[in-house]
């Protein structure tokens, strides 16, 4: 992607939207390589580095384009002890090294935005040789356990599994994410038990880092006075630190308890609308989002901007296909969803190049692209507007209609888990996790979507349209140490899925997340009234609010990761408690084991300070 691509003020324009928009995963990881000896090499190559170890250099640029570098250094371990000798070079000549797998994040916790070439930041591709993935022979408690390196994909993980008749109850919807990554961000799906449902042995309803059994990471020995590798034991309470570290630490590999898959059965409806789904607790009627979850256990809103009804999916464990479900093998089964049709990146365009005013339009035409690649139901388009109508041309039509219904789908879990390509929309998003009683779930929500729909509202009434995607609601459990199978394990002290010990009744986390184009005028300030409003609102009485690592938050008018107060006291708070570890004693732990801070960079030092 050229620097001219991107405007003066970093926003979006037109040509580099519509090359984001249908960039493949690899094309995009992959281009603007250059070795050391090219000409077009910005600076030198940084000297002396260990044995075998090849550098060449590469712009960074994260899912939506937001944090975007100078040309870097980039290389790719060929070993765990490769990474451990980086660590010393590193530390000697005066470098950071920040691990990078597939970069389909939002937060900078690899890099920031801006950072300059002559930066000495040496970035470590995982994905190119860290990726070994075997099932151990072994069991834990009476589940299997699998040792999988930090560069494997969680598509590839999860493939193995599948192959040998094993799954996880829920997961991230892209399959384009490292093991890695998905552990440093407390990375998680959707589910928490349905009416009756005890989870098998090896399952769990927190996030993937609930089921390390043991990890390794690379960390100082002060006796041999340099970085080597070290394994730590679920039971070891350092553990509980390395879990979620935000990319604070560089983790090699681990051993996941895994357990017997479990088919699932996916159904899509959008018949219900936002004011019922949402709607305050006590509302009569059972088709409430509690009540979905309730009878499911596996439940997501797909909410897109100025419409009325949401996308709601439910997965219901189901062993046996039922008569009306249509069978499914692999993952990936919304092509509406996952390839951008023409007319949806065409209007994209129109509203990066200042026509922020068609968002309704936006938003209605992508419910009705949904609509149809789900249910094949033309009516809405048949009583849509002269423009909508004109979008969906009958080519499109025919195109959404060949590929077959999605409603109603039946599979193994890999199948009905992952669901988003790297071709899909790529938006930038804000998101966090409510924390609260399982009987409040429908309050949060409803709390939730009264702020974001009466902020939208507001601006929409100033002339300001400052969303344009969707928002999207999930449900999970919180983080349990027994899901590992180890006795004496702890949860992971920096995941926005710790329990609170002072809090024992929040047994339920509410994840929110709003979605929009990058650069749409009023993002920043609409993000931060929303956020005022939700700290204000779960404020730790009823339940409490953490942020969703990977995402956009610690707003100001003008920037997101800015806001110093979220950021210095909401933020480390909201992972402290007065009877057990938390947020200081994780930061003490990763700063114990990597005293020189050769793994971090600016931004995460201003944020994990004690």
């Amino acid at each position: 992607m050229t620097d001219q691509q991107q405007d003066s003020s970093g926003g979006l324009t037109r040509r580099k939207a519509l090359a984001a928009l249908g960039a493949g995963g690899a094309a995009w990881l992959l281009r603007g390589t250059v070795g050391p000896d090219s000409a077009q090499a910005v600076g030198t190559a940084p000297a002396g580095l260990p044995a075998g170890v090849t550098p060449y250099q590469r712009v960074y640029e994260n899912w939506a384009g937001e944090v975007r570098t100078d040309p870097l250094w980039v290389c790719a371990p060929g070993s765990p002890q490769q990474v451990a000798d980086l660590a010393d070079w590193a530390r000697a000549a005066g470098w950071r090294l920040r691990p990078q797998g597939h970069r389909h994040g939002w937060a900078p916790l690899t890099v920031a935005a801006g950072t300059p070439a002559s930066a000495q930041v040496l970035l470590l591709d995982t994905t190119q040789h860290l990726t070994s993935i075997a099932l151990t022979g072994s069991s834990v408690a009476g589940a299997p356990t699998v040792r999988v390196q930090t560069g494997a994909s969680m598509e590839d993980l999860l493939a193995l599994l599948a192959g040998h008749g094993l799954g996880v109850t829920a997961c991230p919807a892209p399959g384009d994410l490292t093991v890695g990554g998905v552990l440093a961000i407390g990375g998680h799906g959707t589910a928490v038990p349905a009416t009756g449902e005890t989870a098998p042995a090896g399952h769990g309803y927190g996030s993937l880092s609930s089921h390390v059994v043991s990890l390794t990471a690379v960390v100082w020995d002060a006796a041999r006075s340099r970085y080597v590798l070290r394994e730590f034991d679920r039971a070891e309470s350092d553990s509980a630190a390395f879990l979620v570290q935000l990319g604070r630490a560089f983790l090699t590999e681990v051993v996941l308890r895994v357990g017997a898959d479990r088919n699932l059965r996916c159904v899509s409806r959008l018949d219900i609308p936002a004011t019922e789904l949402f709607a305050a607790p006590g509302t009569s009627g059972n088709r409430t989002f509690a009540d979905f979850v309730a009878r499911d256990g596996r439940a997501e809103a797909i909410w897109y901007a100025f419409t009325s009804h949401p996308w709601l999916k439910t997965w219901r464990v189901t062993p046996s296909r039922p008569f009306a479900a249509r069978t499914v093998t692999e993952p990936y089964n919304y092509p509406f969803s996952d390839n951008i049709p023409k007319p949806v990146a065409e209007l994209a365009g129109q509203l990066i190049e200042g026509a922020w005013g068609l968002a309704p339009t936006f938003g209605q035409l992508q419910f009705l692209i949904t609509k149809i690649g789900l249910t094949g139901d033309l009516t809405d388009v048949l009583l849509s507007s002269g423009l909508l109508r004109s979008l969906l041309t009958g080519e499109l039509l025919t195109h959404l209609l060949a590929d077959g219904l999605r409603s109603d789908l039946w599979g193994p879990s890999r199948a009905l888990l992952q669901y988003v390509r790297p071709t899909t929309l790529r938006v930038t998003a804000s998101g966090y996790a409510i924390l609260a009683r399982r009987a409040d779930l429908q309050w949060a929500v409803s709390e939730f979507t009264s702020h974001y729909q009466r902020l939208l509202t507001e601006y929409q009434q100033r002339g300001e349209y400052p969303v344009n995607g969707a928002v999207e609601i999930r449900v999970t459990g919180l983080d349990d140490p027994a899901v590992s199978g180890v006795p004496g394990a702890q949860p992971p002290l920096l995941s926005a899925l710790r329990p609170q010990p002072d809090k024992p009744e929040w047994d339920t986390a509410v994840w929110v997340d709003i979605l929009t184009l990058p650069g749409t005028p009023g993002l920043h300030r609409f993000s931060r009234d929303l956020e005022q409003a939700l700290l204000h609102t779960f404020d730790g009485t009823r339940a409490g609010l953490r942020v969703e690592w990977s995402k956009g938050w610690a707003y100001t008018d003008t920037a997101a990761w800015a806001d110093q107060d979220v950021l210095t006291r909401a933020i480390p708070d909201s992972l402290r408690t007065a009877n057990g570890p938390g947020w200081d004693e994780a930061i003490a732990v990763l700063d114990r084991h990597d005293p020189h801070r050769v793994f971090g960079n600016a931004f995460l030092d201003g944020l994990l300070r004690a």
